[in-house]
Formats: C-alpha cells, structure tokens, sequence
C-alpha cells in the first residue's frame, strides 16, 4: 500500500474564542449543520490565538497543539460524494471510517482523500440519521493508525482540537476547549434530539462535520456535527459513537430504545399542581396508543390551573431509572439512549397517587423513519 505524505504544521491558530432515545419533551436548541455540500474557495487567515492561561511560551503552546496535529491528521480524511457535498471523517478502526450521515446522505460510495495525491473510494455500510452518524468502509494506506475514544466524559475547560476539512481545506486544525456537556442537539430527520452531545467554543465550518474532536492527548472526544457561529459547535460525543457505530459496522444500521411516553420536567409549578412532596423527576403527560410504554407508565388525565399556567396532573413522576436518578428530561433521554436497548427491562421508581414504588418497565424500539 502506498504511504501518506505527512504535511508539517507551521504555525497554529488556538481561537479559544471560537437528548431523545425514547420519550419526547418541547426544548432543544438549534444549530445550523456544518456540513459541506459547499466546494473550497479561498483560504482565510487565521485568528491570533488566544493564550491558556497554563501555556508559558508561545513555543510550549505551540508544540502541543503540533503534537496534537502530527498524531491525528493522517487519521482523518475528506469525504466527498458523488453529488459534491462534503465533510470529514476520521478512521475507527483498520478498514472504517466514521462521519456524519448528513455528509454521505443517501450514497452509496464516496471518496476519500487520504493526502493531497492519494484518495480512494469508499463504500458506505451504515447509517444511523437519528444520531448523525455514518460507517464508510475503504482501503486504508499503510502507516495510518485508527484514533481511539475516550472512556470517560470529558469536564468543562478541557483544551480540544478540531482537525478536518472546513471549505474542503484538508488537514486544517482549530482549538478551543471544552464549553459545555450534556447538551441535546436536533438530529439531520427532526424527530430525535441527540443526547450527550459537547459543545465547543473552537471554530467549526462547512465541511468540518463528521471530523474528530480531539483532547489534547489526541483521544476523540465527539465527532464534531454542527457549528452555528458565535463560537458554539457541537460534537456527537464519543458515548453515543460506542454504542452507535459498531452496530453499524455489523448490520449497517442501528435499533434505537424508545418508550414513546411525553413528559415534562418536574419544576416547583408542576410539583405543587400535582401536590408532590418535591419538586424532582419528570412527570408522565401522556402515553400515546401503540407505544411501549403503553400500560406501564400512567398518563396525566387532566389539568389544574396554578399561577394562571394550566398544568397537567394525575401521572406518573418518574425519580429514577435502574438506579440513576432522573431530574429531568434531558436525564430521562440520555439514560435510555447511553444504558437502555430495545427488549431492556427497566426498573423505574415512580410517584403514583402520593406513593414511592418500583415498577418494572419493558423498552421498545424505535420506530423506523418513514422514506
């Protein structure tokens, strides 16, 4: 196999200026997809970067995000399609390449740019548009190693990269750090919000999705998704791609856990409504026909009027889910995305006419998106 060329970075750019599986609630915030489907025009300077208040010398900052560079960019590739959008993708492991759905949409076969001279075509073999995430499968150049994920959930102020093609820019590098956690973030379909996802304040553009957002230990922390300007991007975080993306490995598609009931977050209004001793948990509005939680989880039945706010009453509270505690619903979402499959028995412990009990609550999937 022919080796890549590994281009040396000069100087860096450090811009330190720069959820959903199951049951559904009315907040999530908006963010405009960073994906390509735009063709690189001209280059634009850099930023002056901004200093870390634990960086010295310009030469100690910069040596660690060259570091940064020179262990992860051969790992990473552009990704065009047959119809010209394009994106990012890093390599997963020997043979896969991950992305974002929304930059391969519905190919089948897309290129991937290993280096300035050297690209080759991959096969895409899974899909999951709910979490943003596809599987491309190519013969990777020798010397081109996989990037591993994180095991643990990354803390706000951690100092990240964001390596990829922004304007089809190979081998572009930004920074930033870590700027929030466990957010929720609108899927590519509009029916799911991803959970878990990171923000970061580094600078993400067009063509930049679906490329690794990386510690400075070189470890994936997401893979970046959507950047909506005012330094905030998001990255669908490296918890979720474990669970999605073997699944598409091996079957080209992924059964996401789903309990089909609404529900809204427990506040003092809605405590006091409801006579609840505290305001905790999330409370059961409604549980649709035809939905797994159907016979399992009460629904309110009407409605009391307090402050001038109608508020639903008379449901189940959900408090915790096989030990977990469940304040809100972002809570309730990210639990059953990151812990629960299709066919899981939960053990839920619920407030139901003025009692504590456990009641055991059997997951569904998903149903499939209609073409």
């Amino acid at each position: 196999m022919e080796p890549t060329r590994r281009r040396v970075l000069g100087t860096l750019a450090a811009a330190a200026t720069a959820g959903v599986a199951g049951c559904s609630s009315d907040s999530s915030p908006t963010a405009n997809s960073a994906d390509a489907g735009e063709r690189a025009t001209t280059e634009r300077p850099a930023d002056r970067p901004a200093r870390d208040a634990s960086e010295t010398t310009v030469a100690d900052a910069d040596s660690v995000y060259t570091r940064v560079y020179r262990q992860t960019s051969d790992s990473v590739a552009l990704i065009r399609t047959p119809r010209g959008s394009q994106g990012s993708g890093f390599l997963y492991d020997d043979r896969h390449f991950v992305t974002n759905y929304h930059v391969v949409g519905s190919a089948d076969r897309v290129s991937v740019q290993f280096d300035d001279t050297l690209s080759r075509v991959g096969r895409v073999v899974g899909r999951d548009p709910r979490s943003d995430l596809a599987v491309i499968e190519v013969e990777v150049p020798d010397g081109v190693a996989p990037l591993e994920l994180i095991d643990s959930e990354p803390s706000i102020g951690t100092r990240v990269a964001v390596v990829g093609s922004p304007y089809g820019l190979r081998g572009s590098l930004t920074s930033g750090i870590v700027s929030g956690v466990d957010r929720q973030v609108p899927s590519p379909v509009g029916d799911y919000l991803i959970p878990n996802a990171i923000q970061t304040d580094a600078p993400v553009n067009p063509g930049n999705s679906g490329g690794p957002l990386v510690n400075l230990s070189g470890k994936v922390l997401g893979v970046v998704n959507s950047g909506g300007g005012d330094n905030i991007a998001f990255a669908i975080s490296a918890s979720l791609v474990r669970r999605v993306v073997p699944a598409l490995v091996a079957d080209g598609e992924y059964d996401h856990p789903y309990l089909g009931a609404k529900t809204t977050t427990v506040t003092e209004l809605v405590a006091r409504a409801n006579e609840f001793p505290t305001a905790e948990g999330v409370l059961v509005v409604d549980v649709p026909s035809g939905v797994p939680a159907k016979g399992q989880l009460r629904p309110c039945t009407r409605t009391r009027l307090v402050e001038g706010f109608r508020v639903p009453v008379g449901g189940d509270a959900i408090l915790a889910v096989d030990g977990t505690q469940i304040q809100t619903d972002k809570d309730l979402h990210a639990h059953l995305a990151l812990e629960a499959s299709p066919g899981d028995t939960l053990s839920v412990r619920i407030r139901r006419d003025g009692e504590v009990r456990t009641a055991p609550v059997k997951v569904g999937e998903r149903p499939a998106l209609v073409a």
